[in-house]
């Protein structure tokens, strides 16, 4: 009999439903230049990424800034760099402030030729489109423009509309330090028409021989870190010189077979952002060079400026390349030690020329024979035999790490050097300490191989399973036997109990134990109550409901094996819920009376949010709130008058800046109460955030004792002195309170408890709140980093923060608020397929738990305070992610950590996927969520989060948000199957994905473990480029319509199915903003010189290596958010962006 292969019949690409040939690249005529980036307090780099990458490609030479730019930062790029045109995402609402105020800027400094480009899906509503662009933007692309024209498309038609000449003519004036436009003209000059303006350059270079400007001219590895190099020594060139002002060239390779280049330096840069700094990045334009023709007349234009100091960056180098020499009068080499064998050193030309040569990231292995080996060719190359090779130029330095000893030793050396060499009038005070760069590790560097450890374990363990399942289907089939022939001759009887004897000594005893009990576990869901302990409390729980038909529908749905073999394997790989593994669920059963379900709000001021709030949970016995910030939060930042700040205050999120907010925020809901759970979005500033509700939940409960012991009027005296004193105006909740809302927690609204309250009394109520609060902070830096940005402190300090916050906890036995929720949603949501962000966020919870283990901690103290948060799409592998997390965690936690059952538990939170919400059909976004839900509470997650369908286009309106409640609550409420709460368990399919899905993790793990695990693979960028080749491949699918959507790419209505616009638009008011900047400014005056104080204090308890969050809790008490985040910017590094 043939067999025949029967395949799904293959469909052209170009004929897909979607019909779309991405069409070919756009040819410039002219040398295009374009700035891009996202907008201030926006995150989505990988957005912009992609688009930058497309650009490049296009043949453009791309100035690439990254996420959290404001319009001063974009602008000020654009002149100094002559673009033709800006192209900026901005996807967090305030769009109409920002473009307008980058259109007005760029007019106001001269530069009103440049162009702007934007797009920010669907949040930028087509009236508003029309009015940005009738203001004069350029263009503003919306998601129909996306499906009708595709990326290259936009691309093209942007690259397009940006080629025009730039440098062909000159305006006339003074070329001056400060007239970036005109230095920048010049540079364009001599890069495109040098012949039209010889006599120009002539004047240049009469100008220039007057300068006494030194040029540092800095070359190196493609790698090595040239860039972070180049800020560090600029940031302390800005402190040891504070008239001084310095230029830079920076040259980036181009592209030879599009002409593209990234002109990628200014990515990495902090410091560049200051009115005294220059910088011009310049392509090579020729393939094989490592500096650009035109760097000669770009120096003499920044002399004939005036500026005092001068460094030029070369591109990557190879062994031989000497240029840099022709063009400096002091020249840095900087290498790492990854060099190879120390008989490489003998081919290094710049080690023959090179000044000063830095041994930059010093944590490699090696750093130290590298130190060495280099010291010593330097000495060999320049003859130096008189001198010790320990006092050659030669500094290891970690530049990506803040205030870097060597680095600061590397950076007084060159600028001895620059004085000695060229008597330049640059005498530098900058102090210095003597000890070497030394890696402040996260993970210490003999644990790096954890994942792959945890890999090995946890394979080691299912292999386990299948060996004693196999035992003890040997017994089962003996013992069978032994029944069947009972009746027969004892001598073979004998034999047969013999050989089961023999069999049973390879069998666990535990497992054994395990097969015994079995029946009992039967009876005992048999049993019309089932009896557990939590915490030492004992619960009972109904094993039934009944149909209206009558019928008894189990909660727990038992196998019907009789095979020992497969009991046992199903015991050890699945079990009952609230059983290790725990795959089927962490506990025996649901909480009766307590849905998964979240309300979810923020918008405007705290009183806004505070009365959605009490709207969308008022008919809920537990109250479990999920607030949202605006992005001015989030980015640790106090609100301000400046149009792109202004514009953010209280849109798509709420606007939380200090104490009282948080007290408004919350009012009306006791944060002791066990029924009430609070979480909080918020990743970079999230130890102030924390700070902040811990101090309201602190002072709701002074309140209650107040209340008490009837103290109110002693203590509304004691206030009302305390600003009469003053004399400045005491915050308020603006407007009436709404239903349901009984005002805790605004009787100390502009004080502390502290200050009406007796210390014993107050420290009493402090210690006994801090072990009721319920609830979570996000404060997961790592999927920050990897994914969507809010990061805004140095990794090294933003972990350490979180290590503080964890002890903190234990320290103060906060048992039941997480210290962080390790997520995935946002790595889902900036494109990865499931298993990426499964794996992803489980190597990033693991890399926690190794940091907290090094720093000291006991796993059973910390484990218990971790939780995840995971997205939930629709692709099959969705419908098992709760199930291999908890297996994946419980399995490593017990058998590699030895952590105790409670530290087994695997806790999640979902959240549907926004990367299905699509702003075309919105209504068909309740029915993919509502697909969603259903994976996720038959899944049994710890709770979940339904999206609201308009979310793809506005902030969610009070009845968006409740239709999405209503979602999950007619699942748990009125859908019949899912009172049964093991629903997936005994599914052939649910059980090979759950294997398929748990190997492919596994196997995640050692691809990352290769990279030198988490944080090792952060450094190549490996998280994040996976993550975006993803979504790029879903981008095109979905393009092409080989990845059907309904509504969006296929099934289109009769009208094309357009981007909807959204009936109710929310945005913050005028009133809300205005209140929020006058609350902050009496904030400022009311505390003053007391807040100084404690500011200090937490930046002294950085650099003591103290507990900080332990100061910022008193801080919160009188800073305002702002504060916080540049005093600890001061003492841990700010953020530096990635390519």
């Amino acid at each position: 009999m043939s067999t025949a292969t029967i395949n799904s019949p293959k469909t052209d690409k170009n004929q897909a439903l979607a019909g779309h040939q991405p069409p070919e690249p756009y040819k410039p005529v002219n040398k295009v230049r374009i700035v891009t980036a996202a907008s201030l307090f926006d995150g989505h780099d990988a957005a912009i990424n992609i688009m930058r990458r497309i650009i490049q490609s296009t043949g453009v030479e791309v100035i690439h800034l990254g996420h959290d730019r404001s319009v001063e930062e974009v602008v000020n790029t654009a002149i100094q760099e002559d673009a033709q045109a800006i192209a900026m995402t901005s996807y967090q609402g305030g769009h109409n402030e920002y473009f307008k105020y980058m259109y007005d800027l760029l007019k106001e400094k001269g530069a009103g030729h440049i162009k702007i480009f934007g797009g920010g899906g669907g949040v930028i509503l087509p009236d508003e489109i029309k009015e940005l662009m009738d203001y004069g933007i350029t263009r503003i692309y919306s998601p129909d423009d996306g499906r009708s024209m595709g990326l290259q498309g936009m691309i093209n038609d942007l690259v397009q509309q940006s080629d025009y000449p730039t440098g062909k003519t000159i305006d006339k004036g003074e070329l001056t330090v400060d007239n970036h436009v005109l230095i920048a003209q010049y540079i364009s000059a001599a890069e495109n028409y040098f012949d039209d303006h010889k006599k120009a350059f002539e004047e240049i270079n009469k100008k220039a021989a007057n300068s006494k400007a030194p040029v540092l001219g800095i070359t190196g590895t493609g790698g090595a870190g040239k860039s972070s190099m180049v800020d560090e020594l600029v940031r302390r060139f800005l402190v040891d010189f504070q008239d001084k002002k310095i230029g830079l060239v920076s040259v980036d390779p181009s592209k030879r077979k599009t002409g593209g280049a990234l002109l990628g330096d200014r990515i990495r840069m902090n410091a560049i952002n200051n009115s005294r700094v220059y910088m011009r990045s310049l392509a090579t334009r020729q393939s094989n060079l490592a500096l650009s023709a035109y760097v000669k007349e770009a120096i003499q234009v920044l002399k004939a400026a005036g500026f005092d100091l001068i460094i030029l960056e070369t591109s990557g180098i190879g062994q031989s390349d000497t240029e840099i020499l022709d063009h400096s009068d002091v020249s840095l080499y900087v290498m790492t030690p990854e060099y190879g064998a120390a008989t490489q050193l003998e081919k290094i030309d710049m080690l023959d020329f090179a000044d000063v040569i830095a041994l930059n990231k010093f944590d490699k292995r090696g750093a130290l024979d590298a130190l060495r080996d280099v010291k010593k060719q330097y000495q060999r190359n320049h003859q130096l035999w008189d001198k010790k090779p320990e006092d050659m130029p030669v500094f290891g330095t970690i530049a990506s790490q803040f205030n870097d000893p060597g680095t600061n030793q590397l950076y007084k050396h060159i600028i001895d050097k620059v004085v000695e060499k060229t008597g330049a009038a640059l005498t530098s005070t900058f102090a210095i300490t003597r000890e070497m760069s030394e890696k402040i590790f996260v993970i210490p560097p003999h644990r790096t191989r954890y994942l792959s450890e945890i890999s090995e374990n946890n394979r080691k363990y299912d292999q386990w399973v299948n060996e004693q399942a196999e035992v003890a289907e040997k017994l089962y089939a003996i013992n069978k036997t032994l029944h069947t022939l009972s009746n027969v001759d004892d001598a073979i009887i004998k034999v047969l109990q013999a050989e089961f004897d023999r069999v049973k000594l390879n069998l666990d005893p535990k497992n054994w134990k395990l097969i015994e009990e079995w029946p009992n576990v039967i009876k005992k869901y048999k049993e019309p109550v089932f009896k557990f302990k939590v915490r030492d409390k004992e619960i009972g729980i109904q094993t039934h409901s009944e149909s209206l038909s009558h019928q008894q529908i189990p909660k727990i749905a038992l196998p019907k094996y009789s095979s020992w073999g497969d009991l046992l394997k199903w015991t050890l790989q699945e079990n009952v819920p609230g059983e290790f593994p725990y795959t089927a669920g962490i506990y025996p059963f649901k909480r009766e009376g307590e849905d998964p379900t979240r309300m979810f709000a923020g918008e405007g001021g705290p009183e806004r949010t505070n009365r959605r709030f009490h709207y969308v949970s008022a008919s809920m016995p537990a109250k479990r709130l999920s607030t949202a910030f605006d992005s001015v939060t989030l980015y640790g930042n106090d609100p301000d008058y400046r149009p792109d700040i202004y514009g953010k205050i209280g849109n798509s999120g709420v606007s939380i800046c200090c104490l009282d907010d948080a007290k408004k925020l919350y009012s009306g809901f006791n944060l002791a109460d066990p029924k009430t759970s609070v979480s909080m979005t918020i990743n970079g500033p999230a130890p102030m955030l924390l700070g902040y509700f811990m101090n309201a939940a602190i002072d709701q409960q002074c309140e209650i004792y107040i209340k008490q012991h009837g103290l109110e009027k002693e203590v509304n005296e004691k206030i009302e002195n305390i600003y009469k004193a003053k004399g400045t105006e005491r915050p308020s909740y603006q407007g009436a309170l709404p239903k349901g809302n009984d005002g805790l927690g605004l009787m100390l609204l502009g004080v502390t408890g502290d200050q009406v309250l007796p210390a014993a009394v107050y420290e009493k109520i402090k210690a006994e709140t801090l072990t009721q609060v319920r609830g979570t902070v996000q404060a997961d830096i790592l999927k920050e980093d990897q994914a969507q940005n809010t990061c805004i402190f140095s990794t090294e300090f933003a972990l350490r923060l979180m290590g503080d916050v964890q002890q903190y906890f234990i320290d103060k036995n906060v048992r039941n608020f997480y210290s962080v929720s390790i997520s995935g949603y946002h790595i889902a949501e900036a494109g990865a397929n499931p298993i990426t962000q499964l794996a992803f966020t489980l190597a990033n919870g693991f890399t926690y738990v190794e940091y907290y283990l090094s720093r000291g901690m006991d796993i059973n103290a910390f484990a218990p305070n971790l939780s995840f948060f995971f997205s939930n799409g629709i692709d099959p592998e969705y419908a098992v992610i709760g199930r291999v997390a908890r297996r994946l965690w419980a399995k490593a936690m017990k058998n590699k950590y030895g952590a105790d059952a409670r530290s087994q538990m695997l806790k999640y939170h979902i959240q549907t996927s926004g990367r299905s919400l699509h702003a075309q059909e919105i209504d068909f976004n309740d029915i993919r969520t509502t697909l969603q839900a259903l994976y996720a509470i038959y899944d049994n997650c710890n709770s979940l989060h339904t999206n609201a369908y308009d979310e793809a286009i506005t902030t969610p309106t009070e009845e968006s948000v409740r239709r999405a409640m209503a979602i999950q609550l007619i699942i748990n409420k009125e859908l019949g199957l899912a009172k049964n709460e093991n629903p997936l368990q005994g599914s052939f399919i649910i059980e090979e994905l759950t294997d398929l899905v748990e190997e492919a993790v596994l196997s995640e793990f050692d691809r990352i473990t290769e990279r030198g695990g988490v944080l090792g693979a952060m450094e190549t960028m490996y998280q994040r480029g996976k993550i975006q080749e993803e979504s790029l491949y879903y981008e095109t699918l979905k393009h092409t319509g080989e990845f059907p959507i309904i509504g969006v790419n296929t099934f289109l209505s009769s009208k094309g199915s357009p981007t909807i616009i959204p009936q109710e638009v929310i945005r913050a008011t005028t009133e809300e903003k205005e209140y929020q900047i006058k609350m902050l400014n009496i904030l400022h005056q009311f505390h003053g010189e007391k807040a100084n104080v404690l500011l200090n204090q937490i930046q002294e308890a950085a650099v003591q290596n103290k507990n900080i969050f332990e100061g910022l809790m008193e801080a919160c008490k009188v800073c305002s958010l702002g504060q916080i985040t540049k005093a600890l910017f001061e003492v841990g590094g700010q953020y530096r962006r990635n390519m």
